[in-house]
């Protein structure tokens, strides 16, 4: 390898990426780990990652439905603030998937999910009633 002049890339180490310390509310956990809907747009989790790109990090944030698993919503972002994440995930899932009643919108502890900015959204929905899940919430 030193001939050739390479070398090993080390495998990073799993990093949390959800900023569950901050001094917003977090909402109830209303769905308790039962992760199925008896039909669509009554129950949706979302999610934000992150990918390295050549130009730097984009945000990629989803949102499924439970019911038949399906993409309804996502955005990609450059910048990890509410609005352009998890904000415009939630308008394109509106739009994509009509709400018969109430719809229980499911999430991590996130800052981008418990801000003021992104339960303005919410609470420009009244047919929706946020959920997050525990603190260190795990499989056991």
């Amino acid at each position: 390898m030193q001939q050739a002049q390479l070398s090993a890339r080390m495998k990073r180490r799993f990093k949390v990426t959800t900023d569950s310390e901050h001094h917003y509310p977090v909402s109830e956990n209303r769905l308790n780990r039962n992760f199925t809907a008896p039909a669509t747009g009554q129950a949706g989790v979302s999610d934000i990652t992150y990918i390295s790109t050549m130009a730097g990090w984009l945000y990629l944030t989803v949102v499924l439905d439970l019911a038949d698993r399906k993409v309804v919503g996502w955005a990609l972002s450059q910048t990890w603030k509410a609005k352009p994440t998890t904000g415009a995930a939630l308008k394109m899932a509106i739009t994509n998937r009509p709400i018969p009643r109430s719809l229980i919108f499911h999430s991590d502890r996130g800052m981008q999910y418990a801000c003021e900015e992104f339960r303005k959204e919410l609470q420009a929905c009244p047919f929706i009633r946020q959920s997050m899940s525990r603190k260190a919430n795990c499989s056991r």
